[in-house]
């Protein structure tokens, strides 16, 4: 099994209530009803007020690297990846568990 996590932060000046952000969000909602790859999917906004922390995370469960694969090159990931990088970064962790 693979842990995929994702931490993004946004870039400066753009709020998690703009609407690209708003929309981005949905967007990676709705991809644990989307993809079959996905055993395990949560999202969400960062609670703590840190100037070292992120602002959103993703935490998904694969299979193995074919289902990571699989996974990322998906329609609706790469559709939704390309909507944050208008307004965000992140960074990227696969573990095996």
């Amino acid at each position: 099994m693979i842990r995929h996590l994702v931490l993004f932060k946004l870039n400066e000046g753009v709020s998690k209530d703009d609407e690209r952000v708003l929309a981005g969000a949905r967007s990676f909602e709705e991809l644990g009803s989307l993809i079959p790859e996905l055993r395990e999917w949560e999202c969400g906004w960062n609670t703590t007020e840190r100037d070292i922390a992120y602002d959103y995370a993703i935490n998904s469960l694969v299979a193995d690297r074919e289902a990571l694969q699989a996974y990322i090159g998906h329609e609706a990931h790469q559709a939704a990846a390309a909507r944050w990088r208008e307004f965000a970064t992140w960074v990227i962790a696969d573990i095996e568990v």
